[in-house]
């Protein structure tokens, strides 16, 4: 007997943001997926305060965002849903063959992914000093020392295995969020040349990243998907 593959609908904003990761997985693992998207556009171009998004107001509106709190993205799996852009990252990888091979493998992908966390938190501290010359000053500081060193000790911290990929014999989470964090085409940081050096002292990294660029599906969507603000 065969078993049918379940449905999935990712509902999210039409940008990439907090839904490409699971984007780029359904890709990679040939699996089919509804992109669902509501439409998001800035009365005044970058004020957030002027941002039109209709259907997502309507939706928020009848409830039909109750089950993730008023909030996108979340993921329909048979008509179950399943919100917060992690829980959704970490289920979608685990249906599809992202979580490693072994449970100590895919808590050591988390342990990679939550690294991220971390260092989004210290440039956003950076990016979020009041004064404008502290401001410079701490961003410069963090691409010219701290992401270089924060990125030396998650080096070290990868555990043992045949490589490129970071975890075991082939791509998985950590790998795609290494990627959309530090190597990705209109990936997390504006200086993307910043980023891309930050990591060059480090080879497992760098020997991910590139395994990850020669992914012929996620090259093919990069392509293909929309071309969005955000």
């Amino acid at each position: 007997s065969s078993f049918a593959m379940p449905t999935y609908k990712l509902c999210y904003f039409d940008v990439r943001g907090l839904a490409e990761t699971s984007r780029c997985m359904f890709k990679i693992a040939k699996a089919e997926f509804e992109d669902s998207r509501f439409s998001f556009a800035f009365g005044t171009p970058g004020d957030f305060s002027t941002i039109k998004r209709p259907e997502f107001d309507a939706a928020k509106a009848s409830g039909a965002l109750e089950a993730s709190m008023g909030k996108v993205p979340y993921l329909e799996v048979d008509g179950a849903k399943i919100s917060q852009s992690k829980a959704i990252e970490r289920f979608v990888a685990g249906e599809l063959g992202f979580m490693g091979s072994s449970s100590v493998e895919a808590a050591q992908i988390d342990q990679l992914c939550e690294t991220i966390i971390d260092f989004k938190a210290a440039y956003n501290k950076a990016r979020g000093v009041s004064d404008a010359a502290e401001k410079e000053a701490a961003v410069k500081k963090y691409f010219a020392e701290d992401l270089a060193a924060s990125l030396a000790l998650a080096e070290k911290s990868i555990p043992a295995g045949p490589g490129p990929f970071l975890v075991g014999s082939k791509v998985s989470l950590a790998d795609l969020a290494f990627y959309m964090f530090l190597a990705s085409p209109k990936g997390f940081f504006d200086n993307a040349e910043g980023a891309k050096a930050a990591f060059q002292g480090c080879p497992k990294i760098k020997a991910a990243m590139e395994a990850v660029d020669k992914i012929p599906e996620l090259q093919e969507w990069i392509a293909a998907r929309p071309d969005t603000m955000l």
